[in-house]
């Protein structure tokens, strides 16, 4: 994430409880945000938001913030100057991290993703995970709830 993006972003308050119930308290920090790096936060968080029905908390041209309406934690989108997608299966790139998404019909959800702005590259891992390429370049996977 750029200076001005971290400068800018707040990450979430803390849950109220430490652990829930039954909850091994072994760990001493907590997940406050997954911030996917890019070149145009407003049009990723846009995308996304889209994509999971997720509600916008918060909005620039450096950062962006979707609410996870489960609880679970937000998703942000800093810009990055010069920022480049990784390349998907060449040889000489690699994917720095992807996202998993269930959806309850995996064609109808990926056409849906595509007319979103996704592409679909030719190479796939098989046939009961759908990757796609969102709008920055990020690979992501569709999978059935099965």
């Amino acid at each position: 994430m750029s200076d001005l993006a971290a400068e800018q972003s707040q990450p979430p308050a803390p849950p109220a409880q430490s652990a829930q119930p039954g909850q091994d308290d072994t760990g001493f920090a907590r997940l406050a945000m997954v911030t996917i790096d890019c070149a145009d936060p407003v049009a990723l968080a846009s995308f996304y938001g889209e994509l999971l029905g997720w509600e916008t908390r918060h909005v620039d041209e450096n950062f962006a913030i979707l609410d996870n309406p489960e609880g679970g934690s937000p998703l942000g989108f800093g810009r990055v100057t010069g920022y480049r997608p990784e390349p998907w299966t060449e040889p000489d790139g690699s994917k720095h991290f992807h996202l998993d998404f269930y959806v309850d019909d995996l064609e109808e959800s990926t056409a849906r993703a595509l007319a979103l702005g996704a592409t679909q590259p030719a190479y796939q891992h098989g046939r009961t995970l759908k990757v796609l390429i969102d709008p920055a370049g990020h690979p992501f996977g569709l999978a059935p709830l099965e």
